[in-house]
């Protein structure tokens, strides 16, 4: 990648200094395809470990692995200039020991030349992005519903529901911004409970599911274009494109049926002789 392109693209530090200002628009982008058509309309493009359940067909995230991860930054960044494109840590690949977590978030840096990486914040958390932080690895947290723990929850649940589970998630939030963490996902939690995480931590809040109340938004790019029949209630559908391909195919199916596809315009045909 070129110098030009590099100073080009969104740094840290212009995600970190939107705290408080417009908006940090954030979508996630799992192909190149995609990644070209979001890179010059959002701040931060985030390759999820949601592409387990969208692209792979996973029940959950649990089983995304270090090189699936790999796989889907490398074709984001070859096809992004503009966005900030940080790569979600997978389950197993940091939790282990601040050593894991480190050579894991180096290899996916190296590999794919994303600009951050992504952990859930549990307890555990806040040593593992001071690690990182203080080894040249930009750190985004996690806070709140943390897909990776669902088979401890027992399935995708909203957090900060009791005063404990609230104490609890301000309290991670609180340890992985004093640890470092240039910015903050927080999923699945009450509005308030998302406004005061915001008013706490110095830096800004991405939410999904947690309300306006945040610096900026994050949806699963799959769900905000309707490709599938169910979505989480947080998700607002800005296209229905699962019936637009299923009326293109539709369409395609009866065409080659009917013999009618292709036609002159799509067949190659013997070129005259002088």
């Amino acid at each position: 990648m070129s110098a030009q392109t590099q100073s080009a693209r969104k740094t840290v530090r212009d995600i970190a200094a939107a705290k408080g200002g417009a908006p940090l628009v954030c979508l996630t982008a799992y192909t190149a395809p995609m990644a070209a058509l979001l890179d010059e309309r959002c701040d931060v493009l985030l390759v999820g470990d949601s592409v387990g359940m969208v692209v792979h067909g996973l029940p959950t995230t649990v089983g995304v692995t270090l090189e699936m991860m790999i796989l889907h930054g490398q074709a984001v960044m070859r096809a992004s200039k503009r966005a900030f494109v940080v790569v979600d840590m997978p389950f197993g690949s940091y939790e282990a020991s601040l050593d894991q977590a480190f050579m894991n978030a180096a290899r996916i840096m190296k590999e794919t030349g994303c600009q951050a990486v992504k952990i859930e914040s549990g307890e555990y958390a806040a040593a593992t992005v001071r690690h990182l932080v203080d080894r040249g690895i930009p750190v985004m947290a996690h806070v709140g519903l943390r897909p990776q723990a669902t088979n401890v929850d027992g399935g995708f649940k909203a957090k900060g529901r009791t005063d404990a589970e609230r104490n609890r998630v301000i309290a991670e939030a609180k340890a992985a911004d004093e640890a470092g963490c240039f910015a903050m996902v927080i999923e699945g939690v009450a509005e308030d409970l998302a406004a005061q995480i915001s008013r706490q931590v110095r830096c800004p809040t991405v939410g999904i599911g947690a309300s306006a109340a945040c610096d900026g938004q994050i949806l699963v790019t799959d769900d905000m274009l309707g490709m599938f029949d169910w979505t989480p209630r947080f998700v607002r559908r800005y296209a229905d494109l699962r019936q637009t391909i299923a009326a293109a195919v539709d369409g395609y199916a009866s065409d080659v049926r009917a013999r009618a596809f292709p036609g002159e315009k799509e067949t190659y045909l013997l070129k005259k002789a002088p």
